[in-house]
Formats: C-alpha cells, structure tokens, sequence
C-alpha cells in the first residue's frame, strides 16, 4: 500500500501521550505516513501565558495540519483546551475527526466535538485515514458500531 501523507494535530488530554504513538503506528499500518504537530511530553509547550499558548503555539500547529484527530478517552471533555483546538480547527475549515479510545463512553465526548466532527470513529485504521482524507463522514459508537436511527417527527406546515 502507498503511504500517503498525514499532515495531522492530535487533540488529546496529557494524560493519553502514551496512546498517541499506538496510534500513529495504526494509521501508518493503513498507508498514512503521520506528520504529528501536537504537543506532548516530548514536545512539550513551556510557555505559561494562555494567550501566547492559544495563538503562538497551539494556532501555528493547528494551521499546519490537515486535519485534527481528537483522541476521545475518559476525561477528555472535561478539557478546556481541547475543545479550544475543535473550535479553533473549525473556524479554520480543517476536518475534525474523533476517535475512541479503549474505555471511552458517549459521554466522554467533548461539547464541540459532538457538534462540530466530520467522523467520529472506532479504534480502526483504515476508517480513520479515510476521514483524514475526506472519504469518510460517519458517527460511530465506541464499540465502532453505527449508532441506531433516530425517528425525528415529521409535520405540515398547515398544522394538520
């Protein structure tokens, strides 16, 4: 398989690090050569104003990436900065992709990514490349299956 290249910003608490390389290595195993802009551990950010941190790290990083994956675990809505990046990438037109974490539920997802993702997705590589690269838009549990239907109620504007 030809890799292509993966140009992303991985949202994540500081919590998950570790989880990123597990990762990269599964989007790499489905032909996405990653190029990571976040900021970890090892590439961590020093700077303490949040303003600095918001337009002079996190912006310049979200801006290069074509896509942001928002890594969904236990405690990840409870992430300010996170749902700063989701909103930044959307006001800057990059897609946003969820992905669940082993031991995520419906109701770790953070605000803005429950209203603002083009996929959220199961732990599966070559569905998450996919949305990376725009051939993907769909919602999935985190057990990876599609979420029931929901019956939404139809009426007529003559009030009948």
């Amino acid at each position: 398989m030809p890799e292509k290249i993966c140009n992303v910003f991985i949202s994540h608490i500081h919590e998950d690090d570790a989880k990123l390389q597990d990762l990269k290595a599964l989007l790499a195993q489905h032909g996405c050569n990653v190029r990571d802009s976040s900021v970890t551990n090892d590439k961590p950010n020093e700077a303490k104003d949040r303003e600095y941190i918001k337009h002079g790290v996190l912006a310049p990083r979200i801006g290069w990436a074509g896509a942001l994956i928002v890594l969904v675990s236990p405690g990840t809505r409870e992430s300010w900065w996170v749902d700063w990046e989701i909103e930044y990438a959307r006001q800057h037109g990059k897609r946003i992709i969820g992905v669940w974490d082993y031991g995520a539920a419906d109701s770790d997802v953070p605000e803005n990514l429950d209203k603002y993702h083009d996929a959220l997705l199961g732990w599966r590589g070559e569905r998450i490349v996919d949305a990376v690269f725009g051939r993907l838009n769909e919602r999935e549990t985190p057990t990876g299956e599609l979420p029931p239907e929901r019956v939404i109620p139809h009426y007529r504007c003559d009030g009948h």
